[in-house]
């Protein structure tokens, strides 16, 4: 085969869209960071002509997202136009033959492409095609193929209430495996090849297959049947049934129950299964991977999550302007919006949380409790004059069930009920039940409070009008209670931010944390807080002495504070993308397995 196509799929993939983090961030890392090692001479390329592309969905306008709350719409404005030639832009103009509709650009890294394919799935049931003989619509043709090669009954799957995120994924796997199919088909085989082939030695496969999540396994295993020849990963994020059983999974994996929980979707679970067609089957942290096999009888290997953080040192003078634009948009808007006395900016604290909206699994009980804790241990440090008065802590919970628009003045510390749907209004009456909100706060009686910000932050959010980078910046410390998490990224991405950050024990993160040496005998800056074998109490209780700990230092000794930020800094650089991003390169490219040269 000509090239050496390293295909980075995802149902996330793709040009950020309107969507906070998640599977995409990743997928973008790892494509970046391999081209940057390329580039660089670091790692050696399978082949000369190896070529990286980025595989996912394409959501040109609002409603063509399967999900119609995330709304989600695919912005490719920043890409120049796809160059191809050659195997690829035979196989994709044949994939358009086919009614298969892809858009396309790329970017480069240094002198190394990464290039983007995008496919449109939304129309799958109006293009007409042909299977067994009969005619039918494509989307027809999709599922009947699925059930002949491996029994997926679409026919009552589709019928799911999720029917529609079902027959997505199925569309888009199908649209990714299909173009690797006309990929290797298409490409001529060279003199090597044939001389490999005739000493019945097996030769590289042209195709290198990376799948993020179970949106895209129907890929691999589609090729499998095919009997196409690929190298193929398939990266487990979480599991469909660990998911479902949240925090529960913990006693589930002690107990080797492997039943799956009420609520687990069968038809994307029937999706997730599929990875054991893979030729390797990764987990971002070693909860995921014990459930997988746990729930499905599929053995793989953990290969963490990373960051990528360019700068050498935090930059002091952001995270200053970063606070101070924080703390003058919560004084200003509580005293509009709630009066009483006037909240000096100096005197505003600001710690955050950022997640999914998931209640339990992301542990805002724990924490709106601890914070309700922190509100006993302020008040007792400043009667004691270890405190001064006038202290607020304010946290921000930044999760939401979708974006936005027409946001009223002053969000979200103006926050009518009317702006809030489902596990948001649940949220706010839990801040309110707790007498977290604002009222009291302003009257001089809380030190503590909570603020629910139900929106995706950016610059253009309706709210503080920052980006997430400069938010994370500008608070002093984050808080990640989670009790299911498979490994917690957000807590990486405070550290690159120079932000020190308090964690659960039973988040990913915390196990890479273990492999990481303190920089400084003593200090944490990030702090690990045992929510598995402790009570609820002496866990509510330790996030609060934590928070209390990085506040204490942020007020009375700078510093200090300021190492811990740095500690926070260099834990997250410690854990940048290049060796996972090595690991996963030698399993997608062959290079255990091919002949060298």
């Amino acid at each position: 085969m000509g090239n050496h196509f390293i295909i980075i799929a995802g149902e996330e993939a793709g040009p950020a869209s309107n969507k906070m983090g998640g599977i995409w961030n990743v997928i973008h890392e790892e494509a970046h960071t391999l081209a940057t090692l390329f580039d660089s001479g670091k790692l050696k390329k399978a082949k000369e002509n190896t070529e990286i592309l980025v595989a996912g969905p394409y959501f040109g306008h609002r409603g063509a997202d399967w999900n119609r709350g995330l709304n989600r719409i695919t912005d490719m404005n920043g890409l120049a136009p796809l160059s191809t030639d050659g195997e690829l832009k035979k196989s994709l103009k044949a994939l358009e033959d086919e009614g298969i509709k892809v858009f396309t650009g790329e970017e480069l890294v240094g002198e190394t492409r990464i290039g983007y394919l995008q496919f449109q799935t939304s129309d799958f049931g109006k293009i007409r095609s042909t299977y067994g003989g009969k005619d039918m619509t494509l989307e027809s043709r999709v599922k009947a193929e699925a059930y002949e090669l491996l029994g997926l009954d679409s026919l009552r799957y589709e019928g799911m209430p999720n029917g529609a995120e079902y027959t997505h994924y199925l569309s888009l796997s199908h649209s990714i495996s299909e173009l690797i199919q006309l990929l290797v088909s298409s490409a001529p085989k060279t003199l090597a090849e044939e001389k490999d082939q005739e000493k019945e030695l097996i030769p590289c496969p042209g195709v290198s297959l990376h799948c993020h999540e179970f949106g895209v396994f129907y890929a691999p295993a589609r090729l499998r049947k095919l009997g196409i020849p690929t190298n193929s990963v398939a990266t487990l994020h979480a599991t469909i049934p660990g998911r479902a059983a949240g925090y529960n999974s913990i006693q589930k994996r002690r107990n080797n129950d492997s039943t799956w929980p009420p609520g687990v979707p069968e038809n994307l679970a029937s999706l997730e299964a599929l990875a054991m067609y893979a030729d390797m089957v990764t987990a971002v942290g070693e909860s995921t991977r014990q459930e997988a096999r746990l729930f499905y009888g599929i053995n793989g290997i953990v290969i963490r999550n990373g960051i990528t953080i360019e700068a050498e040192k935090i930059d002091w003078s952001r995270k200053e302007l970063s606070l101070s634009k924080i703390r003058n948009f919560l004084s200003e808007n509580l005293y509009r919006y709630y009066g009483g006395e006037k909240i000096e900016p100096e005197k505003i604290i600001p710690i955050f949380t950022i997640s999914r909206i998931e209640v339990e699994n992301k542990g805002y009980p724990d924490l709106l409790d601890s914070l309700v804790a922190l509100e006993h241990i302020i008040r007792n440090s400043i009667m004691e004059g270890h405190m001064e008065e006038g202290i607020k802590v304010i946290c921000f919970l930044v999760a939401t069930e979708g974006p936005k628009t027409n946001l009223p003045e002053g969000f979200p510390v103006n926050l009518p009920k009317d702006v809030l749907v489902g596990n948001e209004l649940r949220l706010q009456q839990m801040i309110e039940e707790r007498e977290l909100d604002f009222p009291k706060m302003v009257r001089g009686k809380r030190s503590v409070a909570a603020m629910l910000y139900p929106q995706i932050i950016s610059p253009g959010d309706g709210g503080l009008g920052m980006g997430v980078r400069d938010f994370m910046a500008g608070c002093c410390a984050g808080v990640f209670p989670s009790r299911y998490d498979p490994f917690l990224l957000t807590g990486l991405e405070a550290g690159r931010e120079g932000t020190p950050s308090v964690v659960s024990r039973v988040c990913g993160f915390s196990d890479a944390i273990k492999t990481i040496e303190s920089l400084v005998e003593g200090l944490g800056g990030v702090i690990v807080v045992d929510n598995i074998d402790l009570s609820y109490y002496e866990t509510v209780l330790d996030y609060a002495l934590s928070v209390s700990y990085f506040t204490r230092n942020f007020i009375d000794d700078r510093v200090k504070y300021k190492l811990l930020c740095r500690e926070a800094f260099l834990l997250a650089k410690d854990m940048g993308w290049e060796k996972p991003a090595e690991q996963y390169y030698e399993l997608i490219s062959g290079a255990r397995f091919c002949k060298k040269k």
